[in-house]
C-alpha cells in the first residue's frame, strides 16, 4: 500500500474555494500536474479536498466529455446551473454529474458564514456524446453506498467500468475491496495491514481490507 497525504500536498484554489488537489492524472494535466500527486485508476483521473470560504463559490463555469463528482462533508452546498438549479445539499450528500457531449454549466456555492468541505472527484466517460445528467445521493452511516459506475441500462447510477462507493463505517466494521484500488479517507480513522491511516490519507493499493477505529468517512475507487 502507498500513502499520500493531503497535507504534506500544495493547498491552491480558485475563486471562493482553497483546495489540495491529490489525482492529477496525465491523461488530463500532462506537464501540468502538480508535485506528489498521483495518477488515477481506470477511468478516475482527478481529486480535489476544498474548503468554500463562508459565502464563497465557484462561480458559473462549463464542463463538456467529464463526469464530476462532488462528495459534501462538512456545511451545505447550494447548486446552480443547467442540471437541477436549486438543489440544495448537505453533509453526507454526493451529486454526480455526467456532462457528456450535451455539456453542463454550474455554479457550486456555500451559502454559509463558516467555512464548508467538499471532495470532488472526475471520471473519463467511456464513451462520447451522451445526454448530460444527474444523480443524487445520500449515502448511509454503516454501509459504503455505489454512487459511480455500472451497468448500462439501469438508471441508480451513471454507468462506467469504474467504480466509486462511498460511506460512514461504524467503529470495528470492516470492509474488503478486491483488486487494485484508490481509497481516500475524509474523515475518521482506520487500520489497513496494521498501519493506521486517517483523515487527509490517500491509498492506493492491490486489495484493501480496512477496519474503522472510529466513524470513518470514506470514498473508494476501484474497477469492475
Amino acid at each position: 500500500m502507498e500513502v499520500i497525504h493531503r497535507d504534506d500536498l500544495h493547498r491552491g484554489g480558485f475563486a471562493g474555494l482553497r483546495e489540495t488537489r491529490m489525482v492529477m492524472d496525465q491523461r488530463v494535466f500532462g506537464n501540468r500536474t502538480e508535485p506528489g500527486t498521483w495518477n488515477g485508476l481506470g477511468n478516475f483521473v482527478y481529486l480535489a479536498d476544498a474548503k468554500f470560504l463562508p459565502k464563497g463559490e465557484t462561480h458559473l463555469h462549463n464542463h463538456r466529455e467529464i463526469d464530476v463528482i462532488s462528495v459534501i462533508i462538512e456545511g451545505r452546498i447550494a447548486h446552480e446551473g443547467s442540471l437541477e438549479h436549486g438543489q440544495e445539499m448537505h453533509a453526507g450528500h454526493v451529486q454526480a454529474q455526467r456532462a457528456g457531449g450535451e455539456g453542463f454549466s454550474h455554479n457550486e456555492v456555500n451559502p454559509d458564514d463558516t467555512e464548508n468541505r467538499m471532495i470532488q472527484l472526475w471520471v473519463l466517460p467511456e464513451r462520447a456524446g451522451d445526454a448530460a445528467s444527474y444523480k443524487l445521493y445520500e449515502p448511509l452511516t454503516g454501509e459504503l453506498k455505489r454512487i459511480y459506475g455500472g451497468a448500462g441500462g439501469q438508471d441508480k447510477t451513471l454507468d462506467g467500468h469504474t467504480l466509486i462507493d462511498v460511506g460512514v463505517l461504524t467503529p470495528e466494521q470492516s470492509i474488503s475491496i478486491a483488486g487494485p484500488y484508490a481509497a481516500y479517507i475524509t474523515l475518521g480513522e482506520g487500520a489497513v495491514d496494521g498501519e493506521i491511516v486517517r483523515e487527509g490519507d490517500m491509498l492506493r493499493g492491490e486489495d484493501l481490507k480496512l477496519t474503522a477505529n472510529a466513524a470513518t468517512n470514506l470514498i473508494v475507487v476501484h474497477l469492475a
